[in-house]
């Protein structure tokens, strides 16, 4: 039987919601078993990809663990928030821990960029909020894609390339589309948010408009800037040939 509220639970209380920490024992043995495997395996490798796994985790346990997994129920915008930790964080950092050697760049791209698309649609994200194995199968669909992608363009091959700048660049117009949209919109798209949102001293539409800032700002900027570096390289090493 499926819970009567989402995954991560009700919406906190605006005064305690600092308190609100998943402790699920199944998530919870989940991340300790990754956890515990990540560390074995890494074992005499190099500082970086060890600092690495340690920032992946870190990243799960804020995005599933911490209190900002119940926010996500509240606010359209901590949800937003909660798939950049996702998208920028946790996964870039899985791929630099464990790359993908051989992960094709286009399928994960496709991949990532559907899931995104997917959880923007509210038909899908009322599916995602009803059923929790709909909103595991929905974050799998980030966190996969997404570790193979960044492994694609942080790898020795990507770093300096025409085709991980076009990849990279293509999430970050993708992620602009998304901002515009949830910036602009005359109405707000996602119902399950009209009754916390004002909680918190926001209309539902003011949440939506704040998460479409969200997506912009510290969203794209940073991935902006990796596009930049990456350009920089490829002229820079075209110029040497």
């Amino acid at each position: 039987m499926e819970p009567d509220f989402p995954y991560c639970g009700p919406a906190p209380d605006p005064q305690a919601w600092l308190m609100a920490w998943n402790l699920d024992p199944v998530l919870l043995t989940c991340l300790g078993g990754a956890a515990w495997a990540g560390v074995w395996l890494l074992r005499g490798q190099g500082p970086m990809r060890q600092r690495a796994f340690a920032v992946a985790v870190f990243a799960a346990v804020l995005a599933f663990v911490s209190p900002l997994c119940a926010m996500t129920v509240a606010l359209f915008s901590a949800r937003t928030l909660h798939h950049l930790v996702v998208i920028a964080v946790l996964a870039p950092a899985l791929a630099m821990a464990f790359p993908w050697r051989r992960g094709p760049q286009a399928l994960a791209f496709l991949g990532l960029s559907a899931a995104l698309w997917l959880w923007h649609l509210p038909v899908v994200y009322s599916a995602a909020w009803d059923s929790a194995a709909v909103y595991w199968g929905l974050q799998m669909a980030l966190i996969l894609p997404g570790w193979a992608f960044w492994s694609a363009v942080l790898g020795k091959q990507g770093r300096g390339s025409v085709p991980g700048l076009v990849w990279l660049v293509s999430l970050v117009g993708q992620m602009g589309v998304l901002g515009a949209l949830l910036t602009f919109a005359p109405r707000a798209f996602y119902a399950e948010h009209l009754a916390h949102a004002p909680r918190f001293g926001l209309n539902a539409l003011e949440d939506q408009q704040l998460a479409g800032l969200i997506m912009w700002v510290p969203g794209m900027v940073p991935l902006a800037v990796l596009a930049a570096i990456i350009a920089w390289r490829t002229l820079w090493q075209g110029a040497r040939v």
